[in-house]
Formats: structure tokens, sequence, C-alpha cells
């Protein structure tokens, strides 16, 4: 997984992320990678369908934006 950046903060981890794609493996994979990568969980999966597609989303956090 690559690290996300925002302009200025050279390559500083965002402390919010909210993950999206379809609900299948690669989806699986991206959120298994954050977590890897240091994030936790931050609330519960969400899932939706449009056009007959199947879309999760997630929300990580870095452990210190919890306190």
């Amino acid at each position: 997984m690559s690290e996300e950046s925002t302009p200025g903060t050279a390559g500083e981890k965002l402390a919010y992320r909210l993950l999206t794609g379809p609900d299948d493996r690669s989806f699986c994979e991206k959120v298994s990678a954050a977590l890897a990568d240091g994030y936790v969980l931050h609330g519960s999966p969400s899932v939706t369908t449009t056009d007959g597609r199947t879309i999760a989303a997630q929300a990580v956090v870095l452990p210190h934006v919890l306190g």
C-alpha cells in the first residue's frame, strides 16, 4: 500500500481515511493493508448498492486520534 499524503506534509500519514471499493477481496486487502500500516478500524463498515454494484466503506484512523 502506498502511503497517502496531503500537500505540504511530505509523506506524513493521514490521521483519518475512508476506504471504499467494491465488496470483494480487493476491498478486504485494502482494509488489511491499512491495519498492517498502523491504522485501526473506526466505526462500523457501510455497504450500499448502486446500479447493481455493491460498494463497501470503512473508516480507519491512526491510534493517536482516539486519544
